[in-house]
């Protein structure tokens, strides 16, 4: 690998944590007057807390833009032709941005939509496969936590199966691991509330 192909890697996966990191749900909150959603529930900026704080359309709105920006960080390297490699890298980069916005002071949401816009684009069968586990563990238990985490090891598994059955490429196994992992990393507080009892059900204010 030449030294422009590793500045083109480096210069992409930080455009993509900063794309990760735009705000989308405090700036959706602002626009239409209501509270920044960092004051209320979680402190978070995802879906479930935008809809705590603005209702549910505008935090599908929310939501929405946020999985785009996962989507728009891969097919940002796959425009370039950057390779698979680089792709999954600025997927996971979108992420961490989300998480750890820049925009935030590096707080942000738990990177679930980001993650599930590039697994559209990486990962397309594993992205429908986790999409619906995520709604049947929603409708079963009412908590956007569980299903969230629940569905991230589903699509982790799916992904890292096609890979060692089909041939994809090695390097959607990076994704198959790192994407889940942190995942569950940015929803260390919701587990310890999962186990005490203490979380919060979908709808719940």
């Amino acid at each position: 690998m030449d030294a422009v192909t590793v500045f083109q890697a480096a210069a992409l996966t930080v455009a993509a944590f900063f794309i990760g990191g735009i705000p989308w749900g405090v700036i959706v909150a602002r626009l239409s007057g209501g509270p920044d959603p960092r004051t209320i529930g979680s402190g978070r900026t995802g879906g479930a807390n935008v809809m705590r704080a603005v209702g549910p359309r505008l935090a599908l709105l929310s939501g929405l833009l946020d999985m785009l920006k996962g989507t728009a960080a891969v097919l940002l390297a796959r425009w370039v032709g950057a390779g698979i490699e680089v792709e999954v890298l600025c997927g996971i980069a979108a992420i961490i941005g989300h998480s750890r916005s820049p925009f935030l002071g590096f707080s942000g949401g738990r990177g679930v939509s980001a993650a599930f816009g590039a697994a559209l684009v990486l990962a397309p069968f594993a992205a429908a496969i986790l999409f619906v586990a995520f709604l049947v563990v929603l409708a079963i238990t009412r908590y956007t936590s569980l299903a969230s985490l629940v569905s991230a090891v589903v699509g982790g598994v799916v992904l890292a199966i096609q890979v060692i059955v089909t041939g994809q490429p090695p390097a959607l196994l990076v994704f198959a691991i790192v994407g889940p992992t942190l995942i569950w990393l940015f929803h260390l507080d919701n587990i310890g509330r999962l186990l005490r009892g203490e979380e919060r059900k979908f709808g719940a204010k």
